[in-house]
């Protein structure tokens, strides 16, 4: 969002004398275009940021002062509020948001306070399960993480009993409502995913950062190796017409449409981590599904049909 970039540029502004806007660019992850676009919007909405052309020159606070949100416009002000309102579940973020609610203008704190109420977050998926991190977890990792400081964690991987292991804390990362934390390890750089997490413990010790480490590069890596097995095979298919909505809640991105077939039926590639797990999932559609191939997700599909067969006979009416 353009308000959260805008402060991220303003805070990043009050850290040094003088920036030139490849650097702006460069810190915030956008275009230089953007970046200056940016930096010309905060000294048009007010804020004392001015610029000096020719040789050392660049972008500075006047007077190198330290200067508040005041000078954001109206709708950026509750694009701000929007993003970080009632989701702000610590308590630091709320006295904060409280603070720049008191700092504001008086024509703009109710918009503020407006977008504040706006917006929630759930943490629970419909099953009531917590798909965030618990609070604690959450926050000693964070402290961990600015700090530098190794933690011992306990953690237990999927099907694993709990083992407690001491890392070190380099990162945290929030996708599709889970918390995960990128830490060193003796086997290298790994992901851990917080709601798995059992304990944290800060040893005290300093952590010990990679040369050239790069919170978003690392990440992509990792879910370029996590997409590249949740997409490793493709099933094709075909399905009748009643069946379309039920795999597009089930599949999304991982289902492609083809043609529509001359009996009604529609051709359909489903991708997964294996034809095995591909199969099992499209079990569930019986008969309004018919897998074409591979043939290992047909026999997977058969060998289910046996198993369930054998527990169940068959129905009454047959």
């Amino acid at each position: 969002m353009r308000a959260d970039r805008l402060v991220a540029t303003l805070l990043f502004l009050q850290t040094r004398p003088r920036v030139t806007v490849a650097e702006v660019a460069a810190e915030l992850e956008v275009s230089p275009r953007t970046a200056r676009r940016d930096l010309e919007a905060l000294s048009t909405a007010g804020i004392p940021v001015y610029s000096q052309r020719g040789r050392g020159g660049g972008w500075s606070l006047v007077g190198g002062a330290r200067t508040d949100l005041t000078g954001l416009t109206s709708e950026e002000i509750r694009a701000l509020f929007l993003l970080a309102g009632p989701s702000s579940t610590t308590p630091e973020l709320r006295t904060a948001l409280r603070k720049l609610v008191r700092a504001l203008p008086a024509p703009l704190r109710s918009g503020a306070e407006a977008a504040s109420r706006a917006g929630l977050t759930d943490g629970t998926d419909w099953s009531r399960a917590d798909v965030t991190a618990t609070g604690p977890h959450l926050d000693v990792l964070r402290r961990a993480v600015v700090d530098g400081i190794q933690v011992r964690l306990g953690y237990a991987g999927p099907g694993k009993p709990v083992g407690v292991r001491t890392v070190h804390p380099l990162g945290l990362v929030a996708k599709a409502g889970r918390d995960y934390l990128v830490a060193g390890t003796e086997q290298g750089l790994r992901t851990f995913r917080l709601s798995r997490v059992a304990s944290v413990e800060a040893t005290g010790e300093p952590v010990v950062r990679p040369d050239g480490f790069d919170l978003p590069t690392v990440w992509r890596s990792f879910a370029a190796r996590l997409e590249q097995r949740l997409y490793a095979t493709t099933v094709r298919a075909r399905a009748e017409p009643g069946a379309m909505a039920i795999l597009e809640r089930l599949f999304d991105g991982r289902l492609h449409v083809g043609p529509v077939l001359p009996d009604g039926w529609t051709e359909i590639r489903v991708d997964g981590p294996t034809p095995e797990v591909v199969a099992t999932q499209l079990a569930g559609l019986g008969a309004r599904i018919e897998v074409l191939d591979p043939p290992e997700a047909r026999e997977r599909l058969a060998r289910l049909a046996v198993e369930l067969a054998g527990v169940y006979g068959p129905p009454e009416s047959c």
